[in-house]
């Protein structure tokens, strides 16, 4: 990602938290009229090139933005694009990325507003290991000929109720409009987003057995030692790995089973 796309990314997050810190938007319609900008962003090249044009005038940009979407969406949501757009964008899909990603940002937003972004995150990485578990479930999910309305009603059917709104709505936008990421990479998108609104990393925590709140406690206490940030635990019970811990924070990895350490053993004596 170049600096100009980094610079713009955090000026338009900036404004979002602005304009839900005030409390005169709602968080969650800001999400759906950023994803609907976002649908017809992806589909009109042209659109979006001229939109992303260092040769054309921030404010002609913004004035076309609106008469484009005035009407389509709501006035907060049109001053928020109208923004983004005035920024420089390295290329024309880091603006529909961008656009994206602050669609889900307002998501995140509006979870943590309602106290309920610890749910959100975890509910994230459940609905993660379901999936990962069911290659039927993981293809209807990410089906190319099935229709949105199908694969939409297919979330709802699963989480509706279930889950936050929040939960339901970013698990919806992904598998109506993947554009090209995968199911388990989006979710995985979305679960640092959420841990990067209390500027927190997430540690993926392979174990035997389950681990008592004590245990956790301890375990994100150690690691945000570690890593010098507070640490949200996504915790999966794996008996293979027979005892001891696994962790994941990023691309590194601590590896403390059991079984991690048989396979040393047998790698080295292989050698």
């Amino acid at each position: 990602m170049s600096s100009a796309t980094r610079q713009s990314n955090a000026a338009a997050r900036e404004r979002l938290e602005a304009l839900t810190d005030s409390g005169q938007a709602d968080a969650a319609a800001l999400a759906a009229d950023l994803l609907a900008v976002t649908s017809v962003l992806d589909r009109e090249v042209g659109l979006r090139r001229v939109l992303t044009d260092p040769a054309v005038e921030g404010q002609r940009k913004a004035d076309l933005a609106r008469s484009l979407f005035g009407g389509k969406i709501g006035a907060d949501s049109l001053d928020l694009f109208s923004g983004v757009v005035r920024s420089r964008w390295s290329n024309s899909r880091d603006l529909v990325d961008g656009t994206e990603q602050l669609a889900a940002y307002a998501e995140v937003i509006g979870a943590d507003k309602a106290g309920a972004l610890d749910e959100v995150e975890d509910e994230l990485f459940r609905f993660g290991r379901v999936v990962a578990s069911s290659n039927e479930l993981r293809s209807a999910l990410t089906d190319s000929v099935a229709s949105s309305a199908a694969k939409a009603g297919l979330v709802q059917s699963l989480l509706g109720g279930k889950a936050k709104p929040a939960t339901t709505a970013l698990v919806t936008s992904l598998v109506t409009q993947p554009r090209g990421r995968s199911l388990e990479g989006g979710l995985e998108d979305f679960s640092r987003l959420a841990a990067a609104r209390r500027g927190r990393v997430v540690a993926l925590v392979t174990v035997a057995v389950p681990l008592s709140d004590a245990q956790k406690d301890r375990l994100a206490g150690s690691l945000a030692r570690l890593v010098g940030r507070p640490v949200h635990l996504n915790i999966e019970v794996d008996p293979s790995v027979l005892g001891g811990v696994r962790v994941q924070v990023g691309d590194e990895v601590i590896e403390g089973t059991i079984a991690g350490r048989l396979d040393s053993a047998r790698q080295g004596l292989a050698g």
